[in-house]
């Protein structure tokens, strides 16, 4: 860490020296440090006094950009819990780096205060020197302010990624910033901050023309739902009112060209046309194209009424002539959207943040419980990418004997060790190159190779044992784990710098038992396992069985019971006596990883039932045979009938 003094002489050195370029520091950091001493007359080692805007005119500040406020909340959040670690904080200025909002790790809170990060804080440069929020509102685009590029002294323990959001006019709104301990940065965190932007921006501008007609583009279908996705609102004659800059960006042009046209003067066909057609073939695709060039496009259409299923949307597959074509839907929507089975806000969040990150060079780990999908997420991943015609390699860590994972991660050279293939081994690693590589239950890697694996992420380059020379890597990393790796880490079970490098951004699967979407992904999956042309269906009063299991296999043992009964099936209804017959008699889940089963959803006759039927156990002391003969039904049927009515066999109480 450099003292107050050697960085106050460096500032100089290099302002003194303008206007010959400075080697080690980049130009906009030349240029903000003589705004910093000659504009601003500030010391780099004496900071000035924090200005704090009073309360009530933070609060005015805050009412003058709500609509702001109002769309970046939940996207600061997401970006927050993205890249959150101790030592961090997520926030956005007014145009005149005001602070008005904070999310923060507990842990840094208090001592970011301490240095001005708190609302009310006046973050521009006038006041507190070259830093993320100031700059980026004096250059108006993204940029990251390491701690030495800081003009004043006390500001050099931060590393600042910021990014200007701007409105469809092309005026400034607000500046969103990540902040946070120099060595606690992830590399790409200008990366998801600019992401983050783009989503604020579409939804500061759908907010604003609601109740317009919109029209959403991208020239990738998997695309038109994504923050990638170009939007137009139009008027009531379909003219274009307002356009964002993604929309600009894809059709290479200029907000005041475009202001005022006709749609049909930008897409060969008729926002009206578009509506008509679907309101005549329901959801069939069409296909539009650029009205200037041909180029192809994917879109979805609103008719900005408060009902949203009026909505046109529109994928495409191969076409050769650039004219609207009204063939057969054979497009689909990305892989990731296909995992999204019903309202599941944690897996719609999964899905939301992989979108953003799936073509960009950011490391994805996955996390949750055994069973969960991890290995399905991880390849939808990949086939939703721009990687998808390239190789997926997956790997499970903890299936390959430790003797031989290393040559099975990056293969030998021919007699690199007694009892090598003659002809060497291409390592796994090396064959996803130009693709994808999932390393599964990473959290089982032997440390020895988890040092290796950290060379070869960090220098992109891999060799194989016995050979010299290293070939270069270009892999897309997503890894998966149902350990607790922080756990393993204080154990020095797993290596911490193999870890920050591979949790860019880490994604939790939710288990099975607390899906809000469980009867829709049950569904889903007996789709899958129905491999004959008859449709099964499930009764109602299996479905309740099913929906209120603790499933601690997850999706895994939902798939295998599924399976079992399809197999098994007298008819195309199944029951409940189609249930395995040690469904209710295997292993549990913890008890204290998931909420019990209540007798809320019983009826008040399954309820007079389930008070008869635990009588008749006390009975029998509880001797499950005995009452089976009583009632005259199987074992089985009993036990299903004590998980239906919620009955608790093994601890002899009624839940």
């Amino acid at each position: 860490m450099v003292s107050v003094h050697s960085h106050g002489a460096r500032v100089r050195e290099v302002v003194e020296s303008s206007p010959a370029p400075y080697s080690r520091v980049p130009p906009h950091i030349t240029e903000s440090w003589i705004r910093c001493i000659s504009e601003y007359q500030l010391d780099p080692t004496i900071p000035r006094e924090l200005y704090v805007v009073e309360s009530h005119e933070l609060l005015e500040r805050q009412e003058q950009v709500a609509p702001v406020m109002r769309a970046a909340k939940s996207e600061m959040t997401v970006l927050f819990q993205q890249i959150a670690k101790s030592d961090y904080a997520i926030m956005l200025t007014d145009t005149e780096g005001v602070l008005l909002n904070f999310f923060g790790d507990p842990g840094f809170t208090h001592a970011a205060s301490k240095s001005g990060l708190m609302p009310g804080a006046v973050w521009s440069e006038r006041f507190q020197g070259t830093n993320g929020m100031g700059t980026c509102l004096a250059e108006q685009r993204p940029m990251m302010i390491h701690q030495d590029d800081h003009f004043l002294f006390r500001n050099t323990g931060l590393t600042c990624a910021a990014a200007p959001i701007f409105d469809w006019r092309g005026q400034i709104l607000a500046v969103l910033d990540a902040s946070g301990e120099t060595h606690r940065v992830p590399g790409h965190v200008l990366d998801l901050v600019n992401m983050t932007v783009q989503e604020i921006e579409n939804k500061i501008f759908v907010n604003e023309f609601s109740s317009h007609p919109l029209f959403m583009f991208h020239s990738r279908p998997e695309f038109v739902g994504t923050l990638n996705r170009g939007i137009i609102a139009l008027d009531s004659d379909s003219c274009v009112l307002a356009a964002s800059r993604n929309s600009l960006a894809q059709l290479g042009v200029t907000s005041n060209e475009i202001i005022g046209q006709p749609l049909d003067a930008l897409f060969n066909v008729s926002f009206k046309s578009l509506l008509r057609e679907s309101q005549k073939h329901g959801p069939a695709p069409f296909i539009v194209f650029d009205a200037r060039h041909g180029r192809r496009f994917f879109a979805t259409a609103t008719s900005g009424q408060a009902n949203s299923k009026s909505s046109l949307q529109v994928f495409a597959t191969q076409v050769s002539a650039p004219a609207l074509s009204n063939v057969p839907a054979s497009g689909t929507l990305a892989p990731l959207n296909e995992l999204q089975r019903g309202l599941d806000a944690r897996m719609e969040h999964n899905i939301q943040t992989a979108m953003r990150v799936f073509d960009r060079d950011v490391a994805i780990l996955l996390c949750g419980e055994t069973g969960t999908g991890k290995e399905l997420f991880a390849k939808a991943i990949h086939l939703s990418s721009n990687r998808a015609d390239q190789p997926y390699v997956a790997i499970n860590c903890a299936s390959i004997p430790e003797q031989l994972i290393e040559s099975e991660l990056f293969g030998y050279k021919p007699g690199a060790f007694t009892g090598a293939n003659k002809e060497g081994q291409t390592g796994k690693i090396f064959q996803a190159n130009g693709g994808t590589l999932f390393l599964d239950e990473i959290g089982d890697m032997p440390l020895a190779l988890q040092t290796r694996l950290l060379r070869v992420l960090e220098e992109r380059e891999i060799a194989p044992l016995g050979g010299k020379a290293p070939t270069k890597l270009d892999i897309r990393l997503i890894s998966a784990t149902h350990c607790d790796l922080p756990e393993k880490i204080a154990n020095n079970l797993f290596r911490e710098d193999l870890y920050y490098r591979i949790q860019g951004v880490t994604l939790t699967l939710p288990p099975l038992r607390e899906r809000t979407d469980r009867k829709e992904l049950i569904q889903f999956v007996l789709e899958q396992e129905s491999t004959d042309d008859a449709v099964v269906t499930i009764s109602a009063p299996l479905m309740e069985i099913l929906e209120r299991h603790q499933w601690p296999g997850n999706i895994r043992q939902l798939r295998n019971v599924l399976r079992v009964m399809t197999a098994l099936r007298d008819g195309n209804v199944l029951t409940p006596e189609c249930l395995p017959a040690d469904f209710l008699t295997g292993p549990k889940s913890d008890p204290a990883a998931s909420a019990p089963i209540t007798t809320s959803l019983l009826n008040p006759l399954e309820l007079a039932e389930r008070e008869a039927l635990i009588q008749e156990l006390r009975i029998s002391h509880w001797n499950l045979s005995k009452l089976a003969r009583q009632l005259k039904v199987s074992r089985n049927t009993l036990y299903r009938k004590l998980e239906r009515l919620d009955i608790n066999v093994t601890s002899r109480e009624a839940c």
